[in-house]
């Protein structure tokens, strides 16, 4: 059930207050980052309240906690889905690889044992699946592919590490949802992280880290050639500002 279709149920029962906020809090940003939200799209408080059925309060505590995780920003208009600027996509592409390198770096020089067989596996083993049973090329796909890398890290050993990935990963957001939408990258993705996982899992790490660089290379210059075409198709206008 989503939560658009779950919420329209009446007002919310007060003693079930801190559930429903999280409930909210998970479906606004899981709605933010599918792109059902367009980030030309004030999120007014009212309106989101009717569209999920509660009232305003846990809508008002669900921007807040999405303003502090920067998937949410604010102007003189109001607030709107994050916005980057063209000028900050290199950096924040500077930042994700020197976090996820990081992480196969640390093991590689003998600061940590082996990444976590228990955390990778169930993760390689979806993208098999996707692999089998490839998606429709979709804006969405973008969550998998953040679960695959924030999952790749994490199995390193260093949860602070997979958690500042995820913050640069919110904001890159809204201009990487744009890379999904052709058969091509979606496939190629998909090979690439089972490659990435294999090699990780084998032991082969300085391959696995040359891999992993190839691949979020070939995506920052994707990204940034889409953010700059953006300044002329009006189709993704609205997801860059310069």
């Amino acid at each position: 059930m989503s939560g658009r279709e779950g919420y329209r149920r009446g007002r919310a029962d007060p003693d079930r207050g801190g559930s429903l906020r999280e409930q909210v809090y998970r479906s606004l940003r899981a709605d933010l980052m599918s792109g059902r939200l367009s980030p030309s799209e004030r999120l007014g408080e009212e309106r989101l309240a009717e569209l999920y059925g509660v009232s305003r309060t846990p809508v008002r505590e669900a921007l807040a906690r999405l303003q502090s995780d920067g998937l949410v920003e604010r102007d003189e208009h109001g607030l709107f889905p994050y916005r980057p600027r063209l000028d900050e996509l290199g950096g924040l592409y500077e930042l994700r690889i020197l976090l996820e390198l990081g992480g196969i770096r640390r093991i590689l020089d003998g600061g940590a044992g082996r990444h976590d067989a228990d955390v990778l596996g169930p993760e390689l083993d979806a993208w098999y699946a996707l692999r089998t049973t490839a998606p429709e090329p979709d804006a969405g796909f973008v969550v998998l592919d953040e679960r695959f890398h924030t999952t790749v890290l994490a199995s390193s050993g260093n949860p602070a590490l997979a958690d500042a990935l995820a913050t640069v990963n919110a904001k890159v957001r809204p201009v990487r949802m744009f890379d999904y939408l052709t058969a091509d990258r979606m496939s190629a993705t998909i090979d690439e992280h089972i490659s990435v996982a294999e090699l990780i899992l084998d032991g082969h790490l300085q391959r696995a880290h040359d891999a992993l660089l190839g691949h979020i290379d070939e995506s920052r210059v994707v990204v940034l050639d889409r953010a700059q075409q953006a300044l002329s198709m009006a189709r993704m206008a609205n997801a860059v500002r310069n």
